[in-house]
């Protein structure tokens, strides 16, 4: 027997299923295209930048290599290229793939919107400088050329990120930072360094952990198979030559940039209670607001700096400084350089 108000129940649920799935814009099926299409313009964009990459090392790039860059396989790779090619981003040459002048222009905006976001995080953020990298991959795809030309012009249009790697200007040219690798260093040979590669991500942790950062003044004192032994800031580093080489230097003249002296330092945890000492730098390592914060409460060269008392739970420590008192996490009493006093 035909009831009106079960039909009526039962329309109403087709048409509410109807329009989750189908609603312009918020429906579940046009969700679910706007994804599929993000992801595909996502792995398009990522293989520019790796066929870019492979360019500018003089090496043509091989569907193997882009493969393995995105993560994918080689026959969902091979589609991709091959939807590439016919949007006339690349030419597929036997094994090599070139970018064309359109492709070119499309790596360099990607590569130019990740590195200045970089620059970003580091200069007005207080994110972790591992983080950096990560953060950077999640946000370029979203950035038009109006935006990346914004956020260039906010920060001043600088011409390397925080990892020393050159950033694109709007017209595609590049500034090499002009470094050689760490393990090509004469021994006993003051260089600054101009950059660290920040891929792949488990050798970039590495040099993080070791607190180098781009700025930083360093000496090679011993060169084997084996071990890099280095000074840097008056800290005693060893690597292994296989990872010394992700950190590029340049040779500094010391007639004309005189360097710092900085072998007889310590970072400020070396502060025993009730000793004084005298500021001698803030780590290069320390970036953006939180360098500010600490010219802020006047860490400054030649600043006297007594540590008084440690928290119950052992961090933070309080220190006098200027006639105020400051608390400072030992992560960030770290990134200061002090110099004891003798008296």
């Amino acid at each position: 027997m035909y009831n009106p108000l079960i039909a009526l129940l039962i329309g109403t649920a087709v048409v509410t299923i109807l329009l989750l799935l189908f609603w312009p814009e918020r429906g579940l099926f046009w969700r679910w295209r706007q994804t599929r299409y993000l992801t595909r313009r996502v792995l398009m964009e990522d293989a520019l930048k790796c066929i870019h990459n492979q360019e500018l090392e003089g090496q043509a790039a091989t569907l193997v290599a882009v493969a393995g860059t995105l993560h994918i396989s080689q026959n969902d790779t091979a589609v991709l290229l091959a939807h590439m090619q016919t949007e006339k981003l690349l030419v597929i040459q036997g094994d090599q793939i070139h970018l064309t002048p359109p492709g070119r222009e499309a790596a360099l905006h990607i590569i130019r919107a990740h590195r200045l976001w970089e620059r970003h995080l580091a200069e007005e953020t207080g994110y972790n400088q591992a983080e950096w990298h990560g953060r950077a991959e999640q946000i370029e795809h979203h950035l038009s050329s109006q935006d990346v030309d914004a956020l260039a012009e906010r920060l001043g249009h600088p011409t390397h990120d925080p990892h020393g790697d050159p950033i694109p200007t709007a017209a595609g040219q590049i500034i090499a930072h002009g470094g050689q690798p760490l393990t090509r260093l004469p021994l006993n040979t003051p260089a600054r360094i101009v950059h660290l590669e920040d891929e792949p991500e488990i050798i970039y942790a590495q040099l993080a952990a070791e607190g180098l950062s781009v700025g930083m003044i360093v000496r090679v004192v011993e060169a084997s198979p084996e071990r890099i032994r280095f000074w840097v800031n008056g800290d005693e580093h060893r690597l292994a030559p296989m990872i010394a080489a992700n950190v590029s230097v340049r040779e500094i003249d010391t007639a004309v940039t005189p360097e710092p002296t900085l072998n007889d330092s310590e970072p400020l945890t070396a502060l025993h209670f009730g000793e004084t000492a005298e500021v001698v730098a803030i780590s290069p390592a320390c970036r953006g607001a939180e360098r500010r914060r600490f010219m802020d409460l006047g860490i400054l060269r030649g600043t006297q700096i007594t540590a008084e008392y440690r928290s119950p739970g052992g961090d933070p420590v309080a220190y006098q400084i200027r006639g105020a008192t400051i608390a400072l996490r030992r992560e960030q009493a770290a990134l200061i350089k002090i110099r004891k006093s003798h008296q």
